[in-house]
């Protein structure tokens, strides 16, 4: 698959080594400084003006099969996407970071909207999905992690093993869960495994389990501390773009929110359009302020500031004060597992948050891949059976390499197998799988 990067900044720096194994990769930019930095990755630069027709004709746009604009100048990124569109058929992939021209494009008149959707497939808006992956995480209060399958039928979540866990020192095949959840990987000291029954449960492991949304919420509130109570207070640390929006979709639900900022004239505009929201103008880091709010008594709190080192200081401190989970904003992946070593329950990377929407939503949804986890460490594959597949029971199937049949879907239907279970022809299969097998196990079913 070819695939054209516009821009050399950090982003499109996550995309190239992401895609650049697999991929055939050329960044485009006019700054050939930053282009300098590819040097390390096999891809090919081209240091030109990216509105010039010939150097895009010269890039072989013709025959990409995506164009991604990312560099951080919206009006060039959607100018771009027009400029490839009209010579070649790559499918667009568009970022815009202010959320300014994402509402003038919402408000396009419907003539000239169907003709820029043509254009342009994809439009990607990192803080909304940074904002998208905070809310799922605060909807399931012990998880940190969770990811939708099967039209909500289907949800995979992964826990932390604390020291009152009730699976701790134990092995899988002791431990009970629901009948429809399974465990599909164990991440220990941030290698992720697919664990057998003789696999044991240590402190501070994290559990991945997949099944379906009610087996998962019985099997939280038996092993996981989680007693079906609701989130009810919030506290947000950082009243920027990400920390207002997260603020507007929390006074949809039935919880209590306050927002720290340290911008007066930012804390005005916050009191303005937040009608629910109690914003108070003070540094997060202000110890005196934490325990007068009473900050530690929140159920959750998110530190998403722009300066790593201050959401780190933010979510220690709220931490020791007693919050129950804490989850801070990081800018890379390196920084989100120092974040955890030391302490913080879930850090979250929006560039990392961007690069698993382009693969898992847009790229790799063509071979069938739904999601990635632990930081592109494990994948969900999904695999369609043909009609002459010959019908098996599940403890029938070798898989070449260590995997987990986690979920069947069989028309409108969605099963957690067992060993006994039938595999039949036409049955699509949801597959959790280590990313460095994911090729072999394709091949398996192929």
């Amino acid at each position: 698959m070819k695939i054209i990067i516009f821009g050399s900044n950090e982003m499109a720096s996550s995309i190239a080594t992401e895609f650049f194994e697999d991929h055939d990769v050329i960044v485009i930019d006019s700054n050939q400084k930053n282009l300098e930095t590819f040097s390390k990755l096999d891809v090919g630069t081209i240091c030109a003006d990216i509105l010039d027709v010939q150097i895009l004709q010269n890039a072989d746009i013709q025959d990409a099969d995506y164009f991604i604009a990312c560099s951080n100048n919206d009006e060039l990124n959607i100018l771009s996407c027009l400029t490839s569109k009209q010579i070649s058929n790559a499918q667009n992939i568009c970022f815009v970071e202010k959320k300014e021209t994402l509402e003038s494009l919402n408000y396009l008149k419907d003539e000239y909207k169907t003709a820029y959707a043509q254009c342009i497939e994809n439009i990607i808006y990192p803080q909304k999905l940074l904002v998208q992956e905070i809310f799922k995480i605060i909807t399931v209060p012990e998880a940190v992690d969770v990811e939708n399958f099967a039209h909500g039928r289907a949800r995979l979540l992964e826990y932390r093993i604390k020291e009152d866990s009730e699976i701790l020192g134990k092995k899988l095949k002791d431990c009970y869960f629901n009948s429809e959840v399974l465990v599909v990987g164990i991440v220990r000291n941030e290698e992720l495994f697919i664990p057998n029954g003789n696999s044991e449960f240590l402190l501070n492991d994290k559990a991945i389990l997949m099944g379906t949304p009610v087996g998962l919420d019985i099997t939280a509130s038996e092993l996981f501390e989680e007693k079906r109570e609701k989130v009810k207070k919030i506290g947000i640390i950082g009243g920027g773009t990400v920390g207002f929006d997260l603020a507007g979709i929390l006074e949809k639900t039935s919880t209590n929110v306050k927002l720290i900022e340290n911008d007066l004239e930012r804390c005005e505009f916050l009191s303005e359009q937040l009608k629910k929201t109690l914003v108070l103008n003070a540094s997060g880091t202000s110890l005196e302020l934490l325990e007068e709010e009473e900050i530690g008594k929140s159920d959750v709190i998110v530190a998403i500031t722009n300066n790593d080192e201050k959401n780190l200081l933010c979510s220690l401190l709220t931490k020791q004060l007693g919050a129950k989970k804490v989850i801070a904003r990081v800018s890379t992946d390196s920084t989100a597992s120092l974040f955890e070593r030391v302490g913080v329950d879930v850090a979250i990377s929006q560039r990392q948050a961007c690069v698993e929407e382009i693969k898992n939503r847009i790229i790799e949804s063509r071979a069938g891949v739904l999601a990635t986890v632990e930081r592109g460490q494990g994948e969900i594959i999904e695999i369609q059976l043909n009609s002459n597949f010959e019908e098996k029971s599940l403890f029938e199937i070798k898989m070449p390499t260590a995997g987990v049949i986690a979920i069947i879907k069989r028309g409108s239907k969605v099963i957690i197998p067992k060993g006994q279970t039938k595999i039949r022809p036409c049955d699509t299969l949801l597959i959790f799988v280590k990313s460095c097998d994911v090729a072999k196990i394709k091949e398996y079913f192929k």
